[in-house]
């Protein structure tokens, strides 16, 4: 008991005597933790919005579609049923707008909103009793229609009676996924409104939601449901496959955090047992008088370990309270769910065991520490390293020798602080290299597959006349005629999309980056992803049903496809079979250098009178703006912990050459003279840090872009490297930075009154 309180109070002692590094300390595992915390949170929350949507409407986890209302109570008896959503008269009506139908399932609601299953106001309100010919439409399915609140919502219903309504609301649901991925589109309206439009119980439907107490587990629900109702389910959803279609491809924002978390890890590790070690080599004396005292190898270990490991779980901790606050103001105001609990455990975890395994090898050279109480506190003595005997070839000012001796005296510290800045600044330039990449994206979209900026469909008008409107436009460059079918792959197990855009003659600016583009009949690109599953090669020619007509593709090149995963196949538009070809479903548009989308698809309808439905492409890049949001993130993060690994380097540099200062002083060196002999021992080892990660990351980051292209169907040929002006600009300030960092130190010892003895 008496050595646990003279351990307790030795570590007391000594935390308040450095409590600027233990600050720094903490703050720097809170600072990776919180940073993991958060991107995890919105990569989870921005990848897979059903989750957070699920638990904000109480949704349920199976939906049973049946001919008419089956038996609520015989449900709520079904195993592991907790409530019953419905069941909701259901009819499906065709919304007639500009020309254009969409088919439409419009679902009895009542005013009160249910207590299961209940849809997310975004927008609007929700249904009143007086709102006899009101609509809530399902929020993706509204933005795909270019729908708002007020606007006319005119539906005809399958015995061909049309009925005016109007949209009060735009809400969200998690009864199905996303419009146009899931379909039909979504609408409530009140049961009396329902009756009105479609009187016929026969043309329509009943739904019926199970909210489960285990969700994982729905088989013996769905088990039950099918064995009570039998024939008279039309189908059956359950929330994997809803959560299945809302999901965005996040595996590259899954890599860039694998990247970075692993990185800061490093960094992390490299920090403490830079620190702990030197808190080791300052507290030698103390560690020799505990060992005088009686303390064993072991007891001075538990000391060292509780005393450092301590500062990383305190920090553990307050990451994991700081990310969730956080993510908690992140997106648009609306509320995050808390990280899940597998990534959660992982991220504490993993951080707990690297916490612990940094301050353990230190500790346990703490431990080894003779039990001599007297023990100098010299500095180390060694050979002149090269870069000193460099110094001194080229006749260097003697302040800079002197520095650049003292940078290597202690190989060991040197070389963490010279790792742990080039992983950070590594990292911070891969990420430079996500965002050029990006940025490249939203700058040039042909290369991405996106040269025609705008996508014309006839609507109401003749297809002919649609193409002549658009190429007459001024800032029309080309119009290419383009349609989208099914096509099944040679085992004929799956189907995948075929693009026509363009002819073999005059094929549409593809971003082929292997091979050539397709120049005649039966010729074709492909994107990464078909290339797999096919297993196929360029050059290679591939028996495919396009469109329900057997056809032998010739494979001449690969594309950069972002769309369904790659699994593309693109060719001219004369390569298809006429049934399918003729007339074009739609025209892509290449505007001329600096034309404004907006401004082009504007005049169109106008020229149109609002008959052509006219669609601006939408980027890939835009979808993955989360990215930028992990980038600055974590970016803040290590370079926090190179901060802290600068800090220490800086402290046992003084702790070495505090007698050698005393000297140099009462040798006449200035005390200017004696900073820069501080700073370049410091900083040269941070500057070699710098200019080695920076090295690494530029040479790697386009790279890894381009396998994880290739590894998630988009292909190899998107990654860039960061501008040599944006390289120089990043290295230039982190070695500012490292500069100033030492300096702060450096002036106050060089400032220092030198000692009688030493004079």
């Amino acid at each position: 008991m008496g050595t646990v309180r003279a351990s307790a109070r030795w570590i007391r002692a000594d935390l308040r005597a450095r409590r600027g590094q233990a600050i720094l300390t903490v703050l720097a595992v809170t600072g990776i933790v919180t940073a993991l915390i958060t991107s995890a949170t919105l990569l989870e929350d921005g990848t897979n919005p059903w989750r957070r949507l699920f638990i904000q409407t109480k949704g349920a986890h199976v939906w049973i579609h049946t001919e008419d209302a089956p038996d609520v109570a015989a449900l709520s008896r079904l195993p592991g049923v907790e409530q019953v959503a419905g069941p909701y008269r259901t009819a499906p009506v065709t919304l007639v707008l500009d020309g254009k139908k969409s088919p439409v399932a419009l679902r009895e609601a009542t005013a009160e909103p249910p207590r299961v299953a209940a849809p997310l106001v975004r927008e609007g309100r929700w249904l009143r009793p007086a709102d006899g010919g009101g609509v809530v439409a399902e929020r993706s399915f509204a933005q795909a229609l270019g729908l708002r609140v007020g606007d006319p919502f005119p539906v005809t219903a399958l015995s061909g009676a049309s009925h005016p309504l109007v949209v009060v609301g735009l809400a969200d649901s998690s009864d199905q996924g996303f419009y146009p991925e899931w379909t039909p589109g979504l609408a409530w309206t009140l049961p009396e409104t329902l009756n009105e439009i479609e009187p016929a119980q026969g043309r329509s439907e009943s739904v019926t939601g199970l909210r489960l107490a285990d969700g994982e587990d729905t088989l013996p629900a769905v088990h039950g449901a099918v064995t009570l109702l039998d024939e008279r389910i039309q189908r059956m959803s359950t929330w994997r496959e809803v959560s299945a279609s809302m999901e965005l491809d996040n595996r590259l924002l899954g890599l860039l955090l694998a990247l970075f978390g692993t990185a800061g890890l490093v960094a992390a590790a490299l920090a403490l047992a830079n620190a702990t070690g030197g808190r080791v080599l300052t507290q030698t004396r103390d560690i020799a008088t505990l060992k005088s005292l009686g303390y064993t190898r072991g007891q001075v270990f538990a000391v060292l370990v509780t005393e450092h490991g301590a500062l990383g779980l305190l920090g553990i901790a307050l990451g994991l309270a700081c990310g969730r606050l956080v993510a908690t103001f992140t997106l648009d105001g609306l509320p995050i769910l808390p990280l899940s609990p597998v990534p959660l455990l992982a991220i504490t975890g993993g951080t707990a065991a690297v916490v612990l395994v940094a301050v353990a090898l230190p500790a346990w050279r703490g431990g080894r520490t003779p039990p001599i109480p007297a023990a100098p506190a010299a500095p180390p003595r060694g050979r002149l390293s090269r870069l000193a005997r460099l110094a001194l070839l080229v006749r260097l000012p003697p302040a800079l020798v002197l520095g650049t001796r003292d940078a290597f005296t202690r190989r060991t510290p040197a070389v963490l602080s010279v790792v742990g800045l080039a992983v950070p600044m590594m990292m911070i330039t891969i990420g430079l290299g996500c965002w050029a990449t990006l940025d490249d994206f939203l700058r040039h979209p042909e290369r991405v597959g996106q040269a025609a900026a705008l996508t014309v469909h006839p609507g109401r008008l003749p297809a002919e006349v649609a193409a002549r409107l658009a190429g007459a436009d001024p800032d029309v460059a080309a119009v290419y005629p383009g349609a989208e079918v099914s096509a099944l792959e040679p085992e004929q197990t799956r189907s995948v999309l075929a693009r026509a855009l363009g002819t073999s003659a005059e094929p549409y600016p593809f971003s082929v980056v292997e091979g050539r583009m397709f120049a005649a009949r039966g010729e074709a690109v492909a994107g990464q992803g078909l290339l797999d599953l096919l297993g196929a090669e360029i050059g290679d020619r591939v028996r495919m049903t396009v469109g329900g007509t057997p056809l032998i593709v010739h494979i001449v090149g690969r594309v950069v496809e972002p769309e369904h995963d790659g699994e593309v196949l693109s060719l001219g538009i004369d390569s298809l079979a006429a049934k399918d070809a003729v007339p074009p479903q739609f025209y892509g548009l290449v505007l001329r250098q600096g034309a404004d989308p907006a401004t082009v698809r504007a005049r169109l309808l106008a020229a149109s009178g609002e008959a052509l439905e006219v669609r601006a492409a939408v980027n890939p890049a835009e979808r993955l703006a989360v990215i930028r949001v992990v980038i600055v993130a974590l970016t803040v993060v290590l370079a926090l912990l190179a901060l802290a690994n600068l800090l220490t380097a800086s402290a046992l540099g003084l702790r070495d050459h505090a007698l050698d200062l005393a000297v140099l002083k009462a040798m006449g060196l200035t005390p200017r003279q004696v900073a820069a002999t501080l700073v370049t021992g410091t900083g040269l080892p941070a500057v070699l840090g710098v200019v080695a990660g920076t090295a690494a990351g530029a040479s790697v980051v386009a790279g890894l872009i381009d396998l994880q292209g290739h590894t998630s169907g988009v292909g190899a040929g998107i990654g860039r490297t960061p501008s040599a002006p944006t390289l120089a600009i990043a290295a230039g300030t982190v070695i500012g930075a490292a500069l100033l960092v030492a300096l702060i130190p450096a002036r106050r010892a060089a400032r220092a009154q030198v000692p009688v003895t030493a004079r």
